[in-house]
C-alpha cells in the first residue's frame, strides 16, 4: 500500500506540518522522512525545545523548518485571516492567544498555503485536532460534514471502515422554521460516498456494503430505515458506486450467507468498504478487526475538509506517525 502513496508523494511532492514538533515520536518520524526525501515536514515548536529534544533522541532534523508561533514574522497577517474565517467569532486577541497553540498555529498555515496538510494528536485530543480544522479549513464544496475512515490491512488483504471516531448518531436536522434541512439518511450516504473516495484512493476497487442488524428486510424500524435510505440516496446520486444494503456483517464479507440473505447483490459477500450506521458500532468493529483479526489499523482518515488533516492517537508510536504522514500527504 505505502509502496503506492509513496510513488504518488515523489511525482507530487507535499509539505506537512506536524503541530507538536517537540516530541519525540514526531522528531523520529521526521527525521526519517527527512532522510527518505519524498516529503517536507515543518515541525511547530520552540526551536531551541525542538533541537534539545531531537538532540538527544539522535534524531536527524537538520535543514527542517522549525516553525515558533510566538516569534513567527507573519503573525500579524495571521491573525488578520483568522478574524476574517471567524466572521466575528472571536477577536484578533482571541485569535492571537489560540495561534500561539500548535493545533490553531499549524492548521492556519495550511490554510494560508505554507504547508499542504497537517498531522496532529500525539498530545492533544481528537476534538483539539479537528475544531481547529472545522473553524478554518472548513468543508469543501458538496460536503456538510466531516467524517473519518479506517483503512484496515493484513497482510495482501485490505479493507476500509467508516465513520469511527467523528459522527456520533445520525440525526435529521431542521431550520428555525422547522423544516427539515437535511435527514440523517443524507448524513450517511455522504459517509458513505466519501468513504468510497479513500478506499479508491488505497488502491481498492469499492464494494460498499451499508451495514446493519437487519439484512435485506429482515428486521425493522428507523435505524434500518436510515441504513437503506442512504443506500439508495447514493445509488441516486452516483450510480457508478457499487453499494448495497442494508445488511448484517456475515453478510457482507461470506458470499454463502451474502447470497442468501440478499440474493443477486453484487456487494453482499464481496465488500470491501463498510459502513456503520453511528459511532459506536464502527469504532468497536475496526477495534475488534484489529485486535481480534490481526489486521494493522492506519488512521483516523479524517474526510469532507478543503483540506487533509489528520488526527493521530495520543499512545502512537514513531512507526505510526511516519505512516500517517505519508497517508495525510498522499491525500493532498
Amino acid at each position: 500500500m505505502f509502496e503506492n502513496l509513496i510513488e504518488i508523494l515523489k511525482n507530487n511532492p507535499r509539505k506537512l506540518v506536524f503541530t507538536e514538533g517537540h516530541d519525540a515520536r514526531i522528531l523520529e518520524a521526521a527525521a526519517r522522512l527527512k532522510k527518505d526525501g519524498f516529503l517536507t515536514p515543518i515541525l511547530v515548536g520552540k526551536v531551541d525545545e525542538v533541537k534539545s529534544n531531537a538532540a538527544k533522541g539522535g534524531f536527524d532534523i537538520e535543514g527542517l523548518e522549525i516553525i515558533d508561533p510566538a516569534t513567527y514574522a507573519e503573525m500579524d497577517e495571521m491573525v488578520a485571516k483568522m478574524v476574517e474565517l471567524r466572521k466575528g467569532k472571536m477577536s484578533p486577541e482571541d485569535c492571537r492567544a489560540n495561534l500561539m497553540k500548535g493545533n490553531y498555529f499549524g492548521t492556519m498555515l495550511v490554510k494560508m498555503g505554507k504547508a499542504d496538510c497537517l498531522l496532529g494528536g500525539a498530545t492533544y485530543s481528537t476534538a483539539d485536532t479537528v475544531r481547529p480544522a472545522l473553524q478554518l479549513i472548513k468543508t469543501k464544496p458538496g460536503s456538510t460534514l466531516v467524517s473519518s475512515c479506517f483503512v484496515l490491512v493484513r497482510g495482501e488483504e485490505k479493507i476500509v471502515m467508516g465513520d469511527c471516531t467523528i459522527n456520533i448518531s445520525y440525526e435529521d436536522k431542521f431550520d428555525k422554521e422547522g423544516n427539515l434541512k437535511q435527514s440523517a439518511a443524507a448524513q450517511l450516504a455522504e459517509v458513505a460516498v466519501e468513504t468510497e473516495k479513500t478506499a479508491r484512493t488505497f488502491g481498492l476497487d469499492p464494494k460498499v456494503a451499508m451495514l446493519s442488524f437487519s439484512t435485506h428486510g429482515s428486521g425493522k424500524g428507523p435505524m434500518v430505515d436510515m441504513v437503506r435510505d442512504a443506500k439508495d440516496l447514493v445509488k441516486e446520486a452516483h450510480p457508478e458506486i457499487k453499494i448495497d444494503g442494508e445488511m448484517q456483517f456475515d453478510a457482507a464479507v461470506s458470499p454463502v450467507v451474502g447470497q442468501l440473505k440478499f440474493p443477486g447483490s453484487e456487494v453482499a459477500g464481496y465488500a470491501n468498504t463498510f459502513i456503520f450506521p453511528e459511532i459506536q458500532s464502527g469504532n468497536i468493529g475496526y477495534k475488534i478487526a484489529q485486535r481480534l483479526g490481526g489486521f494493522a489499523a492506519f488512521g483516523p482518515i479524517l474526510q469532507g475538509l478543503n483540506a487533509p488533516i489528520n488526527d493521530l492517537s495520543r499512545g502512537c508510536n514513531a512507526d505510526e506517525v511516519y505512516n500517517m504522514s505519508i497517508i495525510t500527504a498522499a491525500l493532498a
